[in-house]
């Protein structure tokens, strides 16, 4: 199982965790910038349907502290689906 999206204790992040969504080390997405953010209750975390997904990642809803703006401009975006491997808990960034 990939350790992308999940919490030290190996669990998916629960609501209310503070995150720091980051970008990818191999492009400069999908977000324009690091950001802070926050678990959404929205819909419970899910295992993510995407063929470059890795094994057992998870896509979560999270609620951005400022709108955001995707790597090709769209936006601005207060909530959108992260995939777990840009999802950082934020103490940890």
């Amino acid at each position: 199982m990939s350790s992308q999206g999940f919490g030290r204790d190996g669990d998916p992040f629960p609501v209310g965790t503070r995150v720091t969504v980051v970008q990818d080390r191999s492009w400069a997405g999908p977000w324009s910038q690091e950001f802070q953010g926050e678990i959404d209750g929205l819909e419970a975390p899910e295992l993510l349907a995407h063929p470059m997904a890795e094994e057992g990642e998870l896509v979560y809803w999270v609620a951005f502290d400022e709108p955001q703006y995707d790597s090709d401009g769209a936006g601005p975006y207060r909530k959108a689906q992260v995939w777990g491997r840009y999802l950082k808990r934020a103490e940890d960034s």
